[in-house]
């Protein structure tokens, strides 16, 4: 039985938002680009035998495939490297959520430009409500730490994630699943690869909480979430698409409260309600 199609962005949602969580797990025991590396290269070999067990058609166009190619470098090595380092660093998962809940914004300028989508003044409100929420939502960590030396890697997340959503509805928004995941995150691992060589010891603690993670973060995010992400790229506009990340925060913060304990403030409470309402205003098509 299929799940229902109305259904599918609050699935993912959900999903997503468990990233931050199983971050939380992994992140003491490897590196951040080590980690992502690990789970890259598992995406890529459970992908592979389930493409060609089922006998998935594989792209004829070489162009299609560089596109394909693209898009995974820019929404998992780009968006998920640069979360995972500024959670490293010390950046609260609050306050990355923050600047990674610009891009329904930024989306939304460049699918006007680029995409030539028609941007309602309903949908520009409902754009601007989730990200006031979404501020609500974290405000009470943004005095936590020093921020200036963590956001790096937090922007160029928010710009990759931003691109890759764009080019991906641009070039590239059909393509079978299965083979298309072995297409992106294939470049992904090389790239993280080349990267952490360069940068990290590439060491290791395999605790059970790190395998955990590791299992949950390849099976339900790089599987399952991405997946979802894909249909919703091929079946929706980017806006619409997009303003889905205005959701995880708040559900972020849910997940954490109920996993981990931690507090929720009325204000982000409050703030849970602006972010709900403006995805509703964001995802309307009418005027």
């Amino acid at each position: 039985m299929s799940f229902p199609r109305p259904l599918l962005p609050f699935l993912f949602v959900f999903l997503w938002s468990t990233g931050f969580v199983g971050a939380k797990f992994g992140l003491p025991y490897a590196e951040p680009l080590t980690f992502l590396l690990v789970r890259y290269l598992l995406v890529v070999a459970l992908m592979t035998l389930l493409a060609l067990t089922t006998r998935a058609p594989w792209p004829a166009d070489a162009r299609q495939v560089f596109h394909i190619g693209v898009t995974g470098v820019l929404v998992h090595a780009v968006y998920l490297g640069g979360v995972f380092m500024a959670i490293k660093h010390g950046l609260p998962a609050g306050v990355t959520a923050l600047i990674v809940g610009m891009q329904p914004l930024l989306t939304a300028c460049g699918a006007g430009f680029l995409l030539g989508e028609r941007i309602s003044p309903r949908q520009w409100l409902g754009l601007a409500l989730g990200f006031v929420g979404v501020g609500l939502v974290v405000a009470d960590k943004l005095g936590e730490v020093s921020l200036a030396p963590m956001l790096l890697p937090a922007v160029v997340a928010l710009l990759g994630m931003t691109a890759g959503t764009l080019y991906q509805k641009r070039f590239c928004p059909h393509f079978d699943l299965r083979t298309g995941a072995v297409i992106q995150f294939l470049p992904t691992a090389i790239v993280t690869a080349l990267v952490a060589w360069a940068t990290e010891s590439m060491k290791i603690d395999w605790t059970p909480s790190f395998v955990f993670a590791l299992a949950w973060l390849v099976l339900v995010l790089s599987v399952g979430a991405i997946s979802l992400l894909n249909v919703l790229i091929r079946g929706g506009s980017a806006v619409n698409v997009a303003s889905l990340f205005y959701l995880t925060p708040p559900c972020t913060a849910i997940i954490a409260w109920l996993v981990f304990g931690e507090a929720l403030a009325a204000l982000a409470l409050a703030g849970m309600v602006l972010a709900v309402s403006g995805v509703y205003l964001a995802r309307a098509t009418g005027k």
